[in-house]
């Protein structure tokens, strides 16, 4: 599994990063800060392979994180991965973004809940970072409850609605609201993938948005305390 080199994206969220993992070694760089993903990845693509002394032609695959998360997010990764890979012949790693946070979290028994905006979370449970079910989207004050105590709880939307983590408190023994997607996860995630040739073509990459809906009208912003 060492022996390869793979690209990584993440901008599920506003905190972008690109990982390279180059046989074995991982090298994850953060994407400027109140900048669009769009304006940024490629340069940052590119200056991160010249820091390691790679060129795209060394790359084995490259790695997306598909979401859930911000909508524009997931199609800039997804669309940046795809036309990396249709330039140089590559396949495609696509990776969930939840899955990536659980691994991150490093607990046995995960719940992660990131903010999807809207009065809403995005939430899925990982044993042993396997999924219980799918991801899904859901009002905090509907998550299902885990039958079982001794679970690690990780993601921001933990802190966007406090009372989330009040209605998890009776199984959650350890908590990690700031934790966030990563690249540098999305790339393990798809080290051990690309080893076993778990690839897909660049056309049949895509997004996973989990919720149709991108945004609320104007009577529901109101409705919920916003502006018009």
């Amino acid at each position: 599994m060492q022996r390869m080199n793979l690209l990584a994206i993440e901008t599920s969220t506003e905190l972008g990063s690109i990982a390279l993992w180059r046989e074995g070694e991982l090298l994850r760089r953060a994407c400027p800060i109140g900048v669009a993903h769009s304006e940024t990845l490629l340069p940052l693509i590119r200056a991160t392979l010249g820091e390691l002394g790679l060129r795209f032609a060394d790359l084995n695959a490259i790695a997306f994180a598909a979401g859930p998360g911000s909508f524009t997010g997931l199609r800039v990764a997804c669309g940046v991965a795809q036309g990396l890979a249709f330039a140089h012949d590559l396949p495609v790693i696509p990776v969930g973004t939840l899955e990536a946070m659980a691994l991150s979290g490093a607990g046995q028994r995960v719940i992660v809940a990131l903010d999807a905006r809207m009065g809403e979370v995005y939430y899925a449970f990982y044993v042993g970072g396997v999924a219980l079910a799918a991801v899904a989207v859901c009002d905090p004050a509907a998550l299902p409850l885990p039958e079982s105590s001794g679970w690690l709880a990780c993601g921001n939307g933990l802190k966007a609605y406090p009372a989330l983590r009040e209605r998890l408190s009776p199984c959650v023994y350890e908590w990690q609201p700031e934790l966030m997607p990563d690249a540098g996860c999305v790339a393990r995630l798809a080290a051990v993938r690309l080893a076993h040739g778990e690839t897909v073509d660049a056309a049949d990459a895509a997004p996973l948005y989990v919720r149709n809906k991108v945004a609320q009208t104007v009577a529901e912003r109101l409705a919920n305390g916003g502006k018009a």
